[in-house]
């Protein structure tokens, strides 16, 4: 089994590089799935964020109002590393378990295993996963900026606070392995993609 970690920043196009190889027949992991998944409602995770940040963040089905909760935590870098130090480890062993999951089920010793870890360099994650290959999924600063405006309805002031809550994609670049370019097309980046699952898949009958 072949275990490649994906990264970036936020609105990079991690998704669409994760989809495209679970579209080619790679297994895919998303950890960004998966915090949501460790803080429903009454789990661990759930009732640490609840004490730790107050009632005042659930909505009427106790789930966390995420939206809120993010304004809580943005722009207060304390606050976001207690929240940090709640989710990441709940997220790390789950995503473990679907690990070993897979290890379990599928013989091919080429199969891919693809996980998008958003956090993976800051967090240190490459150490603990110990992933074949880590991938970096780049784009220029304006581009990002444009499309987080665009997807998460805010002013380019707030897409730039946003952005410099993370690691910059140009740090993030030396920890690569590979690095998908998703400043053009879908179908461009598609490409990009094809030819790293091809590549180390050996898959000759892809799906996608």
């Amino acid at each position: 089994m072949r275990l490649v970690g994906v990264t970036g920043g936020i609105a990079s196009g991690k998704s669409i590089v994760l989809n495209t190889f679970m579209q080619l027949g790679a297994y895919g992991i998303d950890c960004d799935i998966l915090s949501r998944e460790v803080v429903r409602p009454c789990s661990k995770a759930w009732w640490a964020v609840v004490d730790t940040f107050g009632k005042d963040i659930l909505m009427n089905n106790l789930e966390i109002d995420r939206e809120t909760l993010r304004r809580v935590v943005f722009g207060d870098s304390d606050k976001r590393r207690i929240l940090e130090r709640i989710i990441h480890p709940e997220v790390k062993k789950k995503c473990m378990e679907r690990i070993e999951a897979i290890k379990r089920i599928e013989p091919n010793p080429n199969a891919l295993v693809v996980v998008d870890v958003p956090l993976l360099i800051e967090t240190g994650a490459q150490k603990d996963f110990e992933f074949d290959r880590v991938i970096v999924v780049y784009i220029r600063e304006a581009t990002q900026i444009r499309r987080v405006m665009e997807r998460e309805g805010v002013t380019e002031e707030e897409a730039k606070r946003m952005i410099d809550m993370q690691m910059p994609l140009k740090e993030k670049l030396k920890y690569a392995d590979i690095v998908i370019n998703n400043e053009g097309t879908v179908e461009e980046t598609e490409e990009q993609v094809r030819k790293v699952f091809y590549s180390m898949s050996g898959d000759e009958n892809p799906k996608y």
